[in-house]
């Protein structure tokens, strides 16, 4: 294993690993790999006001990793000691550990396995979700007094919670080390209410439609971060809005990105003795980072969506960055190979309408065929305005033309509504951008006059 060294502070990503760096920090290089330093005139996902680090061999590879804000963009805070579970201020950290941890835990310390189980349903079912010891009614003495001095119940504390005018509610939790995360509870008169979670604080993938993008990537959220959002939407909104049935991580972040710690979570949200819900509605959102989707799609059964968003790799790669990287062919390809091993399992595309983009008969009739053989339903989503976007939301005449042409085709399509957005509260509106913002893109020829003077 050779290192590469070098001095000033920053940090830095490489294929989608973060490595943050201070004065005469090394980094290690697998073998037969070779880095070069390069000016910051094209900066790449690295903070470092001089330098970027890139794979000689792989420049065009990592064409799709663009600039973020300078900021500490090392892993959620806190550690692991040497059992593998996590701490914070040398207390572990009861939501971040899956209910075998928990219970190997408490048995560490010299209580039943029994004990430990009394202990989940407290944290997660029950209707207590507890978020300190004095809550843990009906729990021996001594066990409350060992978890006040060994446990941390929670690493969230409410910030604020916004109402819109149709109901949707949007939750601001302050983290430990400052940063704040936005969590959307969106009610459904039908009694399907459902949570909409981030997994990380801010995003790298620079979407040009999406307010979370213009972020850049701040960190990744933990484990008890991702799953605390649930218990906290539960907690505090189950009484006025009903039973939250389902999850849904189309929040600030790509999931896959956080996958250690996406799939960490889903496991706890769809245990049966805690938060049990169905895994068929926990539905972890990506815009197609493909070895990370191979890895979920064998190792979780809750739901995918992938958002599409266009019909050529042209306009895709303009809109999704990461498109360069993972194409549609690449992309699609996977699905149709993952998904043949899963029985009667459908992915859910989701497809944002662009006005003038991608939302032309041409477009739909390409969709069409870029699904075929993929088990998949289709949701068509109203863009959703924010500041300094360019973008336009099609008009409810021509997506009602589009999923017309798409249902005589036999897809099966759905359409959501914008809920929350307000109170930028709506898909693609989380966050909130500093003075440095990841870039907009130049805009394609044939679409400039379309989008007018401001592209």
């Amino acid at each position: 294993m050779r290192r590469i060294r070098f001095s000033g502070g920053g940090s830095c990503a490489l294929l989608g690993t973060t490595f943050p760096f201070s004065n005469y920090t090394s980094l290690p290089l697998k073998p037969k790999s070779f880095l070069k330093l390069l000016p910051s005139r094209t900066p790449l996902l690295c903070t470092t006001p001089h330098y970027r680090l890139v794979t000689a061999a792989q420049d065009s590879s990592l064409s799709h990793v663009l600039p973020i804000p300078q900021t500490n963009l090392s892993l959620a805070s806190g550690g692991d000691d040497q059992n593998g579970y996590p701490l914070k201020n040398s207390k572990v950290v009861l939501k971040g550990m899956r209910y075998t941890d928990l219970e190997k835990w408490v048995q560490s310390h010299g209580y039943r396995p029994a004990q430990a189980l009394m202990l989940w349903k407290r944290l997660y079912g029950d209707n207590i979700w507890a978020q300190c010891s004095e809550e843990l009614e009906g729990l021996n003495k001594e066990f409350r007094k060992m978890l006040s001095e060994h446990a941390e119940f929670k690493t969230l504390n409410l910030k604020d919670i916004l109402t819109a005018s149709d109901g949707t509610k949007k939750m601001l939790f302050n983290l430990e080390d400052g940063l704040v995360i936005e969590t959307v509870l969106i009610p459904c008169e039908r009694g399907r209410n459902t949570v909409c979670i981030s997994s990380q604080v801010g995003c790298a993938m620079n979407c040009q439609f999406c307010y979370t993008g213009r972020m850049g990537l701040k960190r990744n959220l933990s484990t008890s971060e991702i799953v605390e959002q649930a218990v906290l939407a539960r907690r505090l909104l189950s009484c006025e809005v009903g039973p939250i049935s389902n999850v849904v991580f189309m929040g600030m972040g790509e999931p896959l990105h956080n996958i250690e710690n996406v799939l960490k979570a889903a496991d706890i949200l769809v245990d049966e003795q805690g938060l049990h819900f169905s895994p068929r509605k926990v539905t972890i959102s990506t815009s197609g980072l493909v070895p990370q989707l191979k890895r979920f799609l064998r190792e979780s059964n809750c739901a995918l969506a992938v958002s599409l968003n266009a019909t050529t790799d042209e306009v895709r790669s303009w809109i999704m960055p990461i498109n360069r990287k993972f194409n549609l062919n690449s992309l699609l390809g996977t699905l149709r190979e993952e998904l043949q091993s899963k029985h009667k399992y459908k992915v859910l595309f989701e497809y944002v309408m662009l006005a003038g983009v991608n939302d032309s008969v041409e477009d739909a009739k390409r969709l069409i065929n870029l699904v075929q053989g993929i088990p998949c339903k289709i949701n068509l989503i109203s863009f959703n305005p924010h500041s300094g976007s360019f973008f336009k939301p099609t008009k409810k005449e021509k997506i009602i033309e589009f999923r017309n042409i798409l249902a005589e085709a036999g897809c099966v399509v759905l359409f959501r509504w914008s809920r929350g957005d307000d109170q930028m509260a709506a898909c693609g509106q989380l966050g909130k951008p500093g003075e440095i913002q990841a870039p907009l893109l130049r805009v394609p020829s044939q679409f400039q006059a379309v989008l007018g003077a401001a592209a």
